[in-house]
């Protein structure tokens, strides 16, 4: 294929996507923050929380979280806003009447959304998860709601090996003590081994769990064997880390701690790895939407109609929304695992591709 090249129309189409992308986002970005301050303002005073602290080391990192958020919302809108403004002008029709194919129409729109599916791929895979260490940080120490989560449940259940599960109660991650820990061996459906030790504490410099005492028990057959220890040293394939919310934590890792992570589990046999293969898959699979939504726009709002910009930005939104809704009710399905999450994560990008080229061969040529 010929490279088209980047003409006068390239640039007056592109600079209208983007202009108004990035005045849109810029504009809900600035709303939410505002209304979010005026929500936490007294929470900050309470705690005095520095001013600095809140402006570069909260809403500063909560800014790429909204620009992402909103990215394939505003994309779309953008796109029908330009678009529909033009064939309501009959710029569209002038175009295309002066030779330009619909085709050739479509090439400035890919090269903005290719520009915006790079941002927000770059703020998914790497800059997100930093800005969110800092603002779960922040959250922690200066905000009411999050000081009082203490970021872990009461009743811990994870999976270490397969065959092999612990249970801990009451962890506290000040102290890094538990109250009580279980590690159970099962083989099939059958407890084979368990391991039992109150008052238990995790050695971060040795990386090994310690208790006074311990019971061991063994079964064979219907046959318990009951044996009491003392001064439990023992390392488990489980950090404290693993102990917290772990969706919470997967959101704090870039790309290559995500990956990293997801074959750690994969080996531990966790019950939980759809859950961190979803957040995996859905980095990837919300930037490349940018160019489902841009074909889909240009398609929907090409046009000339009765109604004009309203019309077709009304269409467009709703369009937009069931795209979302989509995307979040296959987000929690893909988390049970009954589905590969990677089909599940990439189906509604399938589904609204199809719309978009359907949209496409009934747009004006």
């Amino acid at each position: 294929m010929k490279w088209p090249g980047f003409k006068i129309l390239d640039r007056y189409i592109t600079l209208k996507f983007l202009g108004t992308y990035v005045f849109a986002i810029a504009l809900i970005s600035v709303v939410i923050v505002i209304f979010d301050m005026a929500e936490k303002m007294d929470d900050f005073i309470e705690l005095k929380a520095p001013m600095s602290e809140v402006i570069f080391g909260y809403y500063l990192n909560y800014i790429p979280f909204l620009v992402n958020q909103f990215s394939g919302l505003f994309t779309f809108i953008a796109v029908i806003f330009i678009t529909s403004k033009m064939a309501a002008n009959t710029e569209i029709v002038a175009i295309l009447s002066g030779g330009v194919s619909f085709d050739r129409l479509l090439w400035p729109y890919f090269l903005s959304a290719a520009v915006i599916a790079l941002l927000s791929l770059m703020l998914s895979l790497f800059v997100i998860p930093v800005s969110n260490q800092h603002r779960f940080a922040f959250e922690s120490q200066y905000i009411k709601s999050s000081r009082m989560e203490t970021g872990y449940e009461r009743h811990i259940y994870r999976q270490v090996t397969p065959g092999t599960f612990a249970y801990i109660r009451n962890f506290n991650g000040r102290t890094q003590r538990a109250d009580f820990l279980a590690l159970e061996t099962y083989e099939g459906a059958a407890m084979t081994a368990s391991l039992e030790a109150p008052n238990v504490r995790f050695d971060s410099v040795r990386t090994r769990w310690t208790a006074p005492d311990y019971i061991e028990r063994t079964f064979v057959g219907q046959t318990e064997h009951f044996e009491k220890k003392v001064n439990l040293d023992t390392l488990i394939n489980l950090t404290t880390a693993e102990l917290g919310k772990v969706e919470e934590l997967v959101r704090t890792m870039n790309f290559v701690e995500l990956n990293h992570f997801v074959r750690q589990q994969q080996a531990k046999g966790s019950d939980m790895v759809a859950v961190f293969q979803v957040e995996k898959y859905n980095r990837w699979a919300y930037p490349m939407a940018s160019f489902i939504l841009t074909l889909m726009g240009v398609a929907l709002s090409s046009r000339k109609v009765r109604g004009g910009t309203g019309l077709h930005i009304g269409l467009g939104i709703g369009l937009c929304f069931a795209y979302i809704l989509l995307m979040k009710f296959a987000e929690e399905f893909g988390k049970s695992g009954v589905v590969p999450p990677a089909i599940v994560v990439w189906m509604p990008n399938i589904l609204f591709a199809a719309v978009a080229v359907y949209l496409y061969r009934r747009a004006p040529k």
